[in-house]
């Protein structure tokens, strides 16, 4: 009896050996993706400032943790206002993420267990990020994105419409009008007191300029620039 068990363990410890062996293997022919041997997809989540996009984009990497998902966390380098190297939002919730200028420099800082891809404030990368969104979901990853929709003028932000264009599920969260209280679904840019003008630049890095969240009605934009009125 004694031999008999001996035996039947040998046996079944070669066997969870080999299945280890096997599994390994398959696991590197097939990339672990986020469902299993299938294509991914792209969800964006847009408004305007104050509107909890950051915070969104954080409750759901929180649920990918919940349910044992690998991911990795992008941020545009130009963006430094509350950090270089975590994703915040306006309440000081804040994630580790990995700062970069292009959309080509993601696919370099992917490992092979990871499952979704999480990109922060994609208005200020250029239109090719368009591109590598939709490569990478064609390989599997879950791409999660968030940005403006709309720059200071009322306009698309960068590449945020074909991002929009090519997800399969879009959030648009709106704010609270700072001026009416209304939804709002703008972002108004404030300079030394007085609203921006049209032909300032879409990005002001170093500025200081301040941002309110205003509805339709009480949004404005100046017609020309400051030149003009001087």
């Amino acid at each position: 009896m004694l031999l008999f068990f001996s035996f039947f363990s040998i046996i079944s410890y070669d066997f969870k050996l080999k299945y280890d062996i096997i599994f390994i293997n398959f696991r590197e022919l097939i990339k672990l993706n986020y469902k299993g041997n299938e294509k991914g997809w792209v969800e964006t989540i847009v408004g305007p400032m104050y509107a909890g996009k950051t915070e969104e984009l954080i409750r759901r990497i929180k649920r990918m943790e919940y349910a044992h998902k690998n991911y990795i966390i992008f941020k545009p380098n130009i963006d430094d206002r509350y950090s270089d190297c975590e994703i915040v939002s306006h309440n000081k919730k804040a994630m580790k993420a990995i700062g970069i200028d292009h959309g080509s420099e993601i696919k370099r800082h992917l490992k092979k267990d990871v499952q979704a891809v999480v990109i922060d404030e994609v208005q200020f990368f250029d239109k090719s990020l368009v591109k590598y969104l939709k490569e990478l979901a064609d390989n599997g990853y879950r791409v999660i994105c968030a940005g403006l929709d709309t720059d200071f003028r009322g306009l698309p932000f960068g590449p945020i419409g074909d991002i929009m264009a090519i997800s399969e599920s879009v959030t648009k969260l709106t704010a609270i009008c700072s001026c009416c209280g209304e939804p709002a679904t703008k972002t108004q840019r404030i300079i030394n007191g007085k609203p921006a003008y049209y032909n300032d630049p879409i990005i002001l890095v170093g500025e200081k300029e301040s941002y309110e969240a205003r509805c339709r009605n009480c949004h404005i934009v100046l017609t020309g620039s400051e030149e003009d009125d001087k």
